[in-house]
């Protein structure tokens, strides 16, 4: 038994010396100051506890104070630089002469593979994301998506029943994830959509959790929820491959599927994408419509509930709308949508609140030097956007839901104090495409009900989410002239 105890102690001696010299090696590399934690553990445990308050910004705000806009800690197993600062985000984020790289945890890596859109950099990086970009913001496509989430919103709407708890995180997952994945595949209701929509729930739950390869494990399930669905989304795209017609180029590009397939073809042989990346491709596309999305609408719902001042103005805007189109017998554009001012505030508070994705990591190629910080090479950096998101210095009572003050910052939209979207060579491409769906869900739902939302809490880690799925209870309007 002495000897059991013995080797254990040794091996506790050991780790705290590794733990020391490594710890004494980073603080002569130059980096901001802050501290690692605990061996191994550094400060995970207080990054994961400040994720289940209300306030998750505490973890950055309190080594803020201690040490400054920009620091150093060690969450999830990594030594990283935490940035709080703008204008040092701005930096990161443009990445003007390649001096980062994206980087995340193993089991994001792992599960999106080496073809990922995420690791993909450089012209490689740029080509896609114009391409995506292009395709997601062209009017023919906005006006199909219109047609098709509009008609969905309102099956949806049309099967709540009033005094009955609806519960607005699974309603939106349900209409999202479905639109999303017609818009990239043209797959529509059935059996097809139903086995994508359950693997992809299974392999998305693997995203952050310990990537350990073993049966029965959350990771080796999201392993084999991949393998299904690339083996469906190649299904695909093998059928299309053998319908589509590449030398027609009027021909009309109807999904994602036509159109990476058709830029794959255009491609030389160096730059044209193999059938398995472009299905991994499509399937990280799908990320939206189970998460962010669903998030989004559901928050949206959540903090209009605790603002009755702020959705009586959204109702008067939208019921306004709303007449003009019945008088007219005609169809809704989806610019009529996008030019609803005070529905486009509600959003932008909306996401600034929420936070969905409150930063982004990245790796240094080499030593760079940003506002007098110091970024070793191999060291990553966290560009924290809720920090910024949330500093009273950017944005008066930050904690408040205040659409209104989008009348006074409409430039914020586009600049560096407002990135819900991430920013620079990585910018999120769905962004249009995001709020064209939030103006269509919100419009809808404010003049086809009205609600009362029941007690509920958001929880930050590991993602933005209702603890109990925002239930709500439902009234009809008589919108009857």
């Amino acid at each position: 038994m002495e000897w059991i105890i013995g080797c254990w102690v040794l091996i506790g001696l050991v780790i705290g010396w590794y733990w020391l010299k490594e710890k004494k090696k980073l603080e002569k590399s130059g980096v901001p100051k802050g501290s690692l934690g605990w061996p191994f553990i550094g400060e995970t445990l207080d990054f994961i506890s400040c994720g289940y308050s209300s306030k998750p910004v505490s973890f950055m705000d309190k080594r803020k104070s201690l040490y400054g806009k920009v620091f150093k800690t060690n969450i999830l197993g990594t030594p990283i630089i935490v940035s709080t600062d703008t204008e040092v985000n701005k930096v990161v984020l443009l990445n003007q002469g390649n001096n980062f790289i994206p980087a995340y945890p193993k089991s994001v890596r792992d599960l999106f593979g080496k073809n990922s859109i995420l690791h993909t950099n450089g012209s490689p990086h740029k080509r896609m994301h114009a391409l995506i970009l292009g395709f997601l913001r062209s009017p023919p496509l906005k006006a199909r998506v219109t047609k098709v989430f509009e008609d969905s919103v309102k099956l949806s709407l049309a099967t709540w029943k009033d005094n009955n708890p609806i519960y607005i995180q699974n309603e939106s997952k349900k209409l999202t994830f479905d639109v999303l994945v017609n818009t990239l595949t043209s797959v529509g209701p059935g059996e097809n959509l139903n086995f994508l929509r359950s693997d992809f729930q299974e392999f998305i739950k693997g995203l952050i959790c310990l990537p350990i390869n073993l049966p029965g494990t959350r990771f080796y399930k999201s392993l084999k929820a991949k393998e299904r669905l690339m083996k469906r989304v190649m299904a695909i795209l093998e059928e299309r491959k053998e319908s589509m017609n590449f030398k027609d180029e009027k021909a009309p590009i109807n999904d994602a599927v036509d159109l990476l397939l058709r830029d794959s073809s255009e491609s030389s042989e160096k730059q044209s994408l193999p059938l398995d990346s472009i299905s991994g491709n499509i399937i990280e596309m799908m990320i939206p419509g189970d998460e962010t999305m669903v998030t989004a609408m559901t928050l949206a719902v959540k903090f209009l509930s605790d603002s009755p001042v702020a959705l009586q103005k959204l109702v008067e805007e939208n019921m306004e709308l709303k007449k003009r189109k019945t008088d007219s017998g005609e169809d809704y554009a989806w610019s009529e949508y996008m030019s609803l001012q005070f529905t486009q505030n509600v959003i932008s508070e909306t996401l600034r609140m929420a936070n969905i994705i409150n930063g982004v990591w990245r790796k240094a190629l080499k030593d760079v030097e940003i506002k007098g910080y110091s970024i070793p090479q191999g060291w990553c950096v966290l560009a924290s956007f809720i920090s910024v998101h949330m500093n009273e210095d950017n944005y008066e009572n930050p904690y408040q839901f205040n659409p209104w003050r989008w009348e006074k910052m409409e430039a914020t939209v586009n600049n560096n104090f407002f990135t819900p979207f991430g920013g620079g060579q990585r910018l999120c491409p769905g962004l249009e495409y995001s709020r064209l769906q939030l103006s269509i869900f919100l419009h809808h739902l404010v003049t086809t009900y009205r609600w009362v939302a029941q007690q509920d809490e958001i929880v930050y880690f590991p993602t933005v989410k209702m603890k109990r799925k925002l239930p709500i209870t439902v009234t009809s309007i008589n919108t009857t002239p």
